[in-house]
């Protein structure tokens, strides 16, 4: 049966892991190790795609929420604090900080669009401008408007990519796994970067506000198949440039605004601004989604009295966690130390989360006749195995 494709959650996952840290990871891998990392980024977005068609099924399926399916799960209540503590710790906390970043990644992409300094507190600006769409919208409006920014944000990458002309026998042996010297670390942040924990419980929440049941599964399963698949080819984009740009030229590039003014004198200004338009919409999408997921995981896990009362607690949240990145970016803090915790917490969670959801996915009891089997929980297991080892 064929499945019509309409743009809709998977775009949520693509705009939220193809932030301002996702971009300087890719340049970084591309100026320094050339072509020969894309294998990391094709084996994340593999596992990306199976990881978020699990929590898009189990959601369907089962009719919840991530944070309501593992909170109902746990056996004792002293399990549902323990829980709920580390997903406050790399979710909460984390995206608040990482809000920051995406903020700041935004203001760097305006700047690199024009070649200068605005002169203009383009922290505030901006993060005044994600607070009033979070304040002001409704999910399927702000999901509307997601889909148009990554769309632009793809099309400025993949114009980047096609201007400095990448060496493409090279870029296609770039996905034999491969490990230079001291390349580990960089390898792992690909991973890393591309699959988050939190993308699990947004794409949870926005499968269920537009499908009903498991009939929406196949449509499901194709649209983040195809828009998570998209944001692994802009992934891939944004390395190929750096390397085709910048490797083996001996310069030190720290981020995708000094690749963009780096790149400016070889290729023109054209390069520069899709690099710069890139970014700006990077950050965005990015700043946006953050809250969003936050929002989703409070009013899973600490539900209000009704209906009405738990989708205001939702809407402050996504405010507040904008509110802090705003005024963080603004204030020129790096909050180094959260960020570390929030990477820290992230890092246990991710595994766990993995663990429950494909254990969930596989359950008969739990899943009917919809539980995964055969090659899809072979998958699924062996992708968990590579996350714990990392």
């Amino acid at each position: 049966q064929l499945v019509r494709y309409r743009p809709g959650p998977g775009m949520l996952v693509t705009a939220a892991f193809i932030g301002p840290g996702t971009v300087k990871a890719c340049t970084l891998a591309g100026a320094q190790f050339g072509y020969a990392l894309i294998w990391a980024l094709a084996f994340a977005t593999i596992a990306t795609v199976v990881l978020q068609n699990l929590s898009a099924r189990v959601a369907l399926v089962r009719g919840q929420g991530l944070g309501e399916t593992i909170m109902e799960a746990l056996p004792s209540p002293a399990l549902k604090w323990a829980a709920a503590a580390l997903l406050a710790a790399a979710l909460v906390l984390g995206n608040a900080a990482y809000e920051a970043g995406n903020i700041s990644g935004s203001a760097l992409g305006m700047e690199a669009i024009i070649g200068g300094d605005f002169g203009l507190p383009l922290p505030l600006l901006i993060g005044l401008f994600a607070i009033a769409l979070l304040a002001a919208g409704n999910p399927k409006w702000l999901e509307k408007l997601l889909v148009a920014l990554v769309i632009v944000m793809s099309l400025s990458f993949l114009v980047a990519l096609g201007v400095t002309r990448p060496d493409v026998s090279a870029l296609f042996a770039g996905l034999v796994p491969q490990l230079p010297d001291g390349s580990l670390l960089t390898a792992m942040a690909l991973i890393g970067t591309t699959v988050v924990p939190y993308n699990l419980f947004l794409h949870a929440a926005s499968v269920r506000n537009r499908w009903t049941g498991a009939e929406g599964l196949d449509e499901a399963s194709a649209e983040s198949s195809i828009s998570i698949g998209l944001g692994g080819l802009v992934s891939i984009a944004i390395l190929a440039t750096a390397a085709a740009a910048l490797f083996g030229s001996n310069t030190a590039i720290t981020d995708a605004v000094g690749m963009a003014k780096q790149i400016e004198p070889l290729y023109g200004e054209l390069a520069r601004q899709a690099l710069g338009l890139g970014l700006l919409g990077a950050g965005l999408t990015s700043a946006l989604t953050a809250p969003m997921a936050t929002g989703y995981i409070v009013r899973e896990l600490w539900p209000g009295a009704d209906e009405a009362a738990s989708a205001r607690r939702q809407r402050w949240t996504m405010v507040s966690i904008a509110l802090v990145g705003t005024l963080v970016a603004s204030a020129g803090i790096k909050p180094v130390e959260i960020i570390i915790l929030a990477q820290v917490a992230n890092g246990l969670l991710l595994p766990l989360v993995a663990a429950f959801l494909v254990w969930v996915a596989q359950n008969p009891v739990l899943m009917g006749q919809y539980a995964i089997c055969g090659l899809h929980r072979t998958l699924a297991w062996g992708i968990l195995a590579i996350f714990l080892a990392l």
